[in-house]
């Protein structure tokens, strides 16, 4: 969420560069700033009532013990009058408050300057690529024919169980998605993040807190009973943890990591493109998350940025780094960095990861803060990562590491599986 003060006073800074999302933000923020005025003035006018109320009540005290009992009943018929305004007063103020909130959350972050122009994902910019596609022998599958030829995910017994988007993995298959989830983990503990596990449910405010709703309401699963939301990524519980906290300057960096399993509708989705495990309503993710001084959370980016790269070296598969233009850039992010694995039989690039700067946008939302050195409170920084996301790296694996013999594994798994080829 944006600050009122920024807005207030960067309101035509922020018009311009809000049109790289390709949307006119002029009335909305005209709107937020209008009534802004109309709850600063509504308070105003309550803070004076209550402090006339107030002063009546001590005089009115003070008539009473001076024996002016007369006079005293005149000014509590006026006291009681402020009473009645107060209160008009109180529920006028909480019903623009209420609407301005609601109006900031439909404002998306601010682009930061490196951000392209662009409409759509066909305009975001390779920055980086690395790693050689595999020739792969005549008739090489895509992932999910060959889940289906080595029996290690099944596809139609996911949706007897649940429905679409639910796959079932199987024997080695499970084996080597359990590998995946250790070597993700290990690779973040080992470059400085904390593991925790966290609920894989969260409340409204959480949803709220991060940014998910309003924004992506319809892409949640809404738990109706206990108002609740599965989760659609560990970013959601892992960043509340810090909700209405103010952490010391001397705890930066903070950074955190966890599994979870991800749910999504994935309303609208449909087509060749989503097939096998290309989109899931409910997939495994690793998950880094940062919460960093002001000053060097783009330093903390270009961090992620380069650890993210050094797990794909690792797993050696061929990997691109976009970065997103306007178009493509999700709500609360400032910039997003997108590493997309090549998948060979499919001849098409998968998206696996999406490391973020959220600035202090998400930090507005939870009140996340932090005491500066002079003592006064500040905004921190948040930025997430996925570390990763497990369908599509499964996906890239099976692909490109397909042989005559059978699937290969990669050699820096080989210690967590167990076993160096799927025959």
């Amino acid at each position: 969420m944006l600050q009122l003060q920024t807005l207030r006073d960067k309101k035509d800074t922020i018009i311009t560069a809000l049109k790289k999302r390709n949307i006119d933000a002029a009335p909305m923020v005209d709107e937020v700033l209008l009534l802004d005025e109309k709850r600063r003035s509504t308070q105003t006018e309550l803070d004076n009532t209550l402090a006339e109320s107030n002063k009546l009540s001590k005089e009115i005290g003070m008539l009473y013990k001076t024996g002016k009992a007369q006079e005293a009943n005149v000014l509590k018929e006026k006291t009681s009058t402020l009473k009645e305004e107060s209160k008009r007063l109180g529920d006028e103020l909480s019903a623009v408050a209420e609407q301005l909130q609601q109006l900031l959350f439909q404002i998306p972050n601010v682009p930061h300057n490196s951000v392209p122009a662009g409409n759509s994902e066909e305009d975001n910019e390779e920055v980086f690529k690395e790693g050689d596609i595999p020739a792969l022998t005549e008739g090489a599958l895509p992932h999910w024919e060959l889940a289906k030829k080595y029996d290690i995910i099944d596809f139609e017994l996911g949706v007897k169980i649940a429905g679409a988007g639910f796959p079932v993995y199987k024997g080695k298959g499970a084996r080597l998605q359990r590998a995946l989830i250790s070597y993700f983990l290990d690779k973040n503990t080992e470059a400085g993040y904390t593991e925790m596990q966290v609920p894989h449910m969260v409340n409204e405010t959480s949803g709220y807190g991060t940014g998910q709703l309003p924004d992506k309401e319809g892409q949640m699963y809404h738990v109706g009973a206990d108002d609740l939301y599965l989760i659609p990524t560990a970013e959601v519980p892992v960043t509340n943890i810090f909700r209405d906290e103010i952490v010391n300057d001397q705890d930066f960096p903070i950074c955190l990591t966890a599994y979870t399993p991800c749910f999504r509708r994935e309303a609208g989705s449909y087509g060749a493109h989503v097939r096998g495990l290309n989109r899931l309503h409910q997939f495994d993710k690793v998950e880094i998350v940062r919460v960093e001084h002001p000053e060097k959370s783009y330093d903390a980016l270009d961090g992620m940025v380069e650890h993210v790269k050094t797990i794909l070296k690792e797993l050696k598969l061929p990997y691109r780094i976009l970065r997103l233009c306007g178009g493509d850039l999700g709500f609360t992010a400032a910039l997003t960095f997108d590493f997309e694995v090549f998948s060979t039989a499919q001849d098409r690039w998968l998206e696996i990861s999406s490391v973020s700067n959220f600035e202090a946008y998400q930090a507005n939302r939870l009140k996340l803060r932090y005491k500066d050195e002079n003592g006064k409170s500040q905004l921190a920084h948040t930025l997430n990562g996925s570390s990763l996301a497990l369908p599509r790296v499964l996906a890239g694996i099976l692909e490109n590491y397909q042989t005559a013999e059978g699937i290969r594994i990669p050699e820096v798994l080989v210690p967590y599986c167990g076993f160096d080829m799927i025959k």
